[in-house]
């Protein structure tokens, strides 16, 4: 094959692969609200073989974008929570101990851990809070990143699939119980931020968890413009609570569906229909305490109360807002 034929070839196998992973992309951003960019670079990342780690607070879209890729590449997605519990051993695999006293030791009895069946799949090993997971187990994600392959005694050597990936992710607003990432494993791994989305990506999100709720409630005389207002306020309340002054970290877009989907069932126990009765904002707060109180964190040096923090939230939406806002 000559110089030019062969560069022929390379520039076909290239842009088929460019079309492939530009096809992925146009299917997956179909599962995904207002995550196109972050969607291309993950994708560009482990389209190129590489491993990553996506930064940023829960409720971001990073598992459901994962899954979306996984699902269109028809490859398995394995789940595993970092912390002090991860040991080498519940990550790689252990013998199985009944059969260890039958039979010894052999490859015939081991259990393959999360990162060997990935390795052997091909799939994308999901490491949630991956910055606390003990330094030794991460010692071992590092041969297997390095060299895509990892020597398990009395088994052999585990060689990875070319589809194998470590995804990582970390959550910046928490360092309680974690640990500082060595520099070997910050130079294995590319990494993104994703952070929060903007108000209209979170409402439309929102809207899509919702629609089946939303749907039902209609059916049962609520009327639209009550599903539409209840998106716009819980989202705005969800968001508020991610800058208010003793919140060290506010809810994720979860918390805002679980307003909707709580003020829903409440408004069908209170009888109520449209926004505009006089007690739905009192509908609102409650729904609030429930879907939004567990799920933030209140600064250590306060003693406010989550509750008391969503009643100020509430009243600056609810009261000063509509007063500022009125004419006159």
């Amino acid at each position: 094959m000559t110089d030019e034929s062969s560069g022929e070839s390379t520039a076909r196998e290239n842009t088929a692969r460019e079309s492939t992973v530009a096809q992925t992309r146009a299917r997956v951003a179909t599962h995904l609200v207002g995550r196109e960019r972050e969607l291309e670079l993950t994708l560009a990342a482990v389209a190129a073989g590489r491993d990553i780690v996506l930064e940023g607070p829960p409720g971001t879209s990073k598992t459901t974008m994962l899954k979306a890729i996984t699902e269109e590449w028809g490859i398995p997605l394995l789940f595993v929570e970092g912390n002090a519990d991860l040991t080498p051993a519940k990550l790689v695999g252990h013998h199985n101990p009944a059969r260890v006293l039958r039979e010894d030791y052999s490859a015939d009895n081991f259990v393959p851990g999360p990162l060997v069946e990935a390795m052997r799949d091909g799939g994308f090993l999901y490491i949630e809070e991956f910055n606390r997971a003990p330094e030794d187990t991460l010692n071992t994600l590092l041969t297997a990143m390095a060299d895509r392959s990892i020597a398990i005694p009395r088994v052999g050597t585990i060689v990875a699939q070319p589809t194998f990936r470590v995804i990582a992710s970390m959550n910046p607003y928490d360092n309680v119980g974690t640990t500082r990432l060595s520099t070997s494993v910050h130079d294995r791994l590319n990494r993104l931020s994703i952070d929060y989305q903007d108000a209209p990506s979170e409402e439309g999100i929102v809207a899509l968890r919702t629609d089946r709720a939303r749907a039902g409630a209609a059916e049962g005389g609520a009327s639209v413009e009550l599903g539409q207002r209840l998106i716009a306020d819980a989202v705005a309340v969800t968001r508020a609570t991610r800058e208010h002054p003793d919140v060290r970290q506010g809810s994720s877009v979860r918390g805002a569906i679980d307003c909707v989907l709580v003020a829903l069932q409440l408004a069908e126990l209170r009888g109520m229909t449209a926004p505009d009765d006089p007690a739905y904002p009192e509908l609102v707060y409650d729904a609030m305490v429930v879907s939004l109180s567990g799920r933030i964190h209140i600064d250590e040096a306060t003693e406010i109360t989550p509750e008391q923090v969503l009643r100020e939230i509430w009243e600056d939406h609810f009261i000063l807002e509509p007063a500022a806002a009125a004419p006159g």
